[in-house]
């Protein structure tokens, strides 16, 4: 998932900020707070300049919907979500910059830094989404009301940006911590309103075309967009589609009885999820993704479905879904495959592998809580409270919104008001560690803290699972939301931004991101959905286009918390399913301390490996070749650094996978929109 990715932003970027104001190390260290804010005020402010205008709250209400649907559709097939902020950048540097030439006057760099506070705070709430409400509601076996769903991720999401200012006087103003993620936003908006525009129009350019093939391709492979066209509007008897998947000439051959079926262990790979597909926005994910991490993706796949479960079928361990192996009639599938056996030690290995990093660095936790105990420096006025959002705001929000959090999570999902008012401050808890590490590293841990709701809130209630999944959304929700709008705050707080501005900003990207999200998940994965269903297999059929990776590592995590504490059926857990598990989780330990202690030499992540186990292998192949792509492009091209394939695929290698992305995303969705609201 993109908040455990870092940001790889290369080394260029650091060059072009030294046009940008900032302290050295000295005067971090031993200015005050007042000192810093004056300094900041005199040096860098800028007052005068226009910042959160109608346009750019408009441009970011849109571009943050259309950059959200394809934050869900990446979220539903893979678990990641992707960041937009400088994809958002760059679309409304290049959009005005296009309507200046018919007089529309061009957006300033702190609109335009504004507007993508707003796509970017609106990209971020689909996390949720594809993860702890979507295993919510396979465990419950029904959908929650999208009215329910909407208010409750505002409500989270406001509590978020509450919680995150009166961090932003200490992280930002006062130790001036890095937010790389967010300082690369910085950097690229002050290249593309300074002498580099060029850079940033080529890289627009760069973007475009790349979301036109990725929109083409998938659109001549989309079966009911070519259905639509060919025998609804031109007549046709029957209707021609690009084949989605790669291997679809040789099982032509199959039919014609040239060529024989490939099998593992008896069963046709087909069943195990081995057919390679093109899929475009998963090309795209895996440029950005990094070659170590598809690799390792592609390892776990390897392992799981070409070793591991096809001795475990041949053992008797994976029985079929239905038939007899022995007369060639089993029918087994990836997902029921994953689900009875498999699931097991791929969360097995992240769970253990994301502790192990998180609890692997003391510092982090000293550093989240020593600000607490830390004398009070400059008893004078605040030199900022003129543009700094009011900390009165906060002390009493905070506990108001949270109350109608915990209000919510009773009424709507069953979480006793006791478990639900001790969410709250562990809310605190665990937002002050992701934001630490947020600021240092760029890598938001959600992934990893929501282990730690769930696994507490599982004990304390095993047989009520909406415990654990319910708080483990708030907690991680308002974390998550808190950490990414200070790293959203960093650009501002660089260029001279008004911080109230990006409060009110994020909060519109709150609201646009839900306006847009929520629908569209009911649109895209509840459409076809009927009451007495079972919900997951209706949502992530075998075979299908989106798994909910998140979502069965969330739903995997509450029903083994359930399993261990709550006395389960006993058939949950199979002596061969406890083995894979110890084995997997000795392992994931053993890689993440040999990462830790070889200081990010290591080349495998055992996060990723067991990502590899529950994301369809199709889009593990596809994110792959991305990933090499990419590299072998770096290995070529990286020390060229003025050659034409060095500002191609190196210099604009970000924007050409956020264009492949956003292009093949959004005809995607579209095709699926045809399909449901035409042709049905």
């Amino acid at each position: 998932m993109r908040t455990d990715a870092p940001f790889r932003p290369g080394a260029r970027y650091w060059f072009w900020a030294m046009a940008i104001p900032t302290l050295d190390d000295e005067q971090v260290r031993t200015w005050t707070r007042r000192q810093k804010d004056l300094w900041w005020l005199e040096n860098v402010y800028r007052g005068s300049m226009p910042q959160l205008t109608l346009r750019s709250a408009l441009t970011g209400f849109v571009l943050g919907g259309l950059l959200t649907a394809t934050n869900l559709y990446v979220g539903a097939k893979t678990g990641w979500t992707l960041g937009v902020g400088l994809t958002s950048v760059i679309l409304a540097f290049s959009m005005f910059k296009v309507m200046t030439r018919f007089g529309v006057k061009d957006m300033t760099i702190l609109e335009n830094n504004a507007m993508q506070s707003i796509a970017t705070a609106a990209g971020y709430m689909t996390s949720p989404l594809v993860a702890g409400f979507t295993a919510y509601m396979w465990i419950e076996n029904r959908p929650v009301p999208w009215l329910h769903m909407t208010a409750f991720l505002v409500v989270l999401s406001v509590l978020g940006v509450l919680v995150a200012f009166p961090m932003k006087r200490r992280f930002i103003n006062d130790e001036q911590q890095p937010f790389p993620e967010g300082r690369a936003c910085g950097v690229v908006l002050d290249t593309l309103y300074s002498s580099q525009a060029a850079v940033g129009l080529f890289k627009a350019k760069a973007l475009a075309v790349a979301a036109a093939v990725g929109g083409g391709l998938t659109f001549i492979s989309g079966e009911a967009s070519m259905q639509l066209i060919q025998e609804r509007l031109l007549r046709l008897k029957k209707a021609w589609h690009l084949p989605h998947n790669l291997d679809a000439w040789y099982y032509w051959l199959v039919e014609k009885g040239w060529a024989p079926i490939p099998r593992l262990g008896g069963v046709d790979v087909r069943q195990l999820g081995l057919s390679p597909s093109l899929d475009l926005a998963m090309i795209g994910a895996g440029g950005l993704m990094g070659i170590r991490t598809a690799t390792s993706m592609l390892i776990g796949m390897l392992v799981n479905f070409v070793v591991v479960v096809p001795v475990m079928i041949s053992m008797g361990e994976i029985a079929p879904r239905s038939g007899s192996l022995a007369d060639g009639t089993a029918i087994f599938g990836r997902a029921y495959i994953l689900n009875t056996w498999a699931l097991w030690w791929g969360i097995s290995i992240m769970v253990v592998a994301s502790l192990v990093s998180l609890f692997s660095k003391p510092q982090v936790f000293i550093d989240a809580f020593s600000g607490l105990f830390r004398k009070k420096q400059d008893q004078d006025e605040d030199v900022l409270r003129h543009i700094e959002l009011p900390l009165w705001i906060s002390w009493v929000g905070v506990p108001v919104v949270g109350a109608i959090g915990v209000w919510m999570a009773h009424e709507w999902f069953g979480v006793s008001w006791a478990f639900g008012a001790m969410a709250l401050p562990l809310i605190l808890v665990l937002t002050l560690i992701a934001a630490s590490s947020t600021a240092l590293t760029g890598i938001t841990p959600t992934g990893s803290l929501s282990k730690i709701p769930q696994f507490l809130f599982g004990a304390l209630d095993p047989k009520h699972p909406p415990t654990n999944l319910m708080t483990g959304v708030m907690c991680v929700e308002v974390a998550g939301n808190a950490s990414n709008l200070l790293m959203d705050i960093k650009p501002g707080y660089m260029l001279g931004g008004k911080p109230r501005h990006q409060a009110i900003g994020h909060i519109i990207g709150i609201i646009a991101g839900a306006l847009a999200a929520t629908p569209l998940f009911y649109v895209l994965f509840l459409s076809g959905y009927k009451p007495g269903e079972n919900m997951q297999a209706a949502m992530a059929p075998d075979g299908g286009a989106f798994t909910f990776p998140g979502a069965m590592q969330w739903k995997g995590v509450s029903d083994l918390v359930t399993s261990i504490f709550g006395e389960g059926t006993g058939t949950l857990l199979t002596k061969s399913i406890v083995v894979s598990m110890i084995l997997a989780a000795i392992a994931g330990m053993a890689m993440e301390l040999a990462r830790i202690f070889t200081k990010n030499r290591f080349p495998l992540s055992p996060l990723a490996i067991g990502l590899g186990v529950v994301v369809p292998p199709d889009s593990t192949l596809a994110m792959f070749a991305g990933a090499l792509f990419f590299w072998l492009m770096q290995r070529r091209y990286g020390k060229a650094t003025e050659s034409r394939g060095f500002k191609l695929w190196v210099d604009t290698q970000e924007p050409i996978c956020a264009g492949l992305i956003a292009g093949a995303a959004l005809i995607g969705i579209t095709d699926i929109l045809i399909k449901v609201f035409v042709l049905s």
